[in-house]
């Protein structure tokens, strides 16, 4: 699918967490208050978006409870990825309004493993970019590391 031919949603996070059957399930992790999806136009295998169950647009909607469990499925999203992937480092952000490019108006990160043998943001940015893997096939297996992070998590 082209990102032109995608169907139109209020928001396409609130979608993704009331499981609206025309969006394609990249979801690999939830709990109450957040939810872990593959990012669905991945800039590495393994990007992923982490977001609040409650719409938000910015970080000062959140209170403080939620505020720790994002953070906190933030870091069980990157200990899932260490498992899954052995990335070098991670690039993780937020981008707070349309003037930083955020193009979904729901709060979101993007958590981006970086390997050490990849193309530069320039290859990226200018379409050169290869993916070696369809997020629609991994989403089981960091489903499954997910869960062992979090199990360990709490051992």
């Amino acid at each position: 699918m082209r990102r032109t031919d995608k169907p139109k949603f209020d928001c396409i996070l609130c979608s993704i967490r009331d499981r609206d059957a025309r969006v394609k399930s990249l979801e690999v992790w939830r709990d109450e208050a957040s939810i872990a999806v593959l990012n669905l136009y991945p800039y590495n295998p393994g990007h992923l978006m982490v977001f609040p169950q409650r719409h938000v647009a910015e970080l000062s909607e959140l209170d403080r409870d939620e505020a720790l469990n994002l953070f906190g499925s933030m870091n069980l999203a990157v200990r899932a990825l260490k498992s899954c992937y052995s990335p070098k480092g991670y690039n993780i952000g937020f981008n707070i309004g349309e003037v930083s490019g955020a193009s979904i108006p729901h709060l979101h990160a993007h958590i981006v493993p970086r390997y050490g043998n990849e193309l530069g943001f320039i290859d990226i940015v200018g379409g050169a970019k290869v993916l070696i893997e369809n997020p629609s096939d991994y989403v089981g297996k960091l489903s499954k590391a997910f869960e062992k992070a979090e199990k360990e998590a709490d051992g």
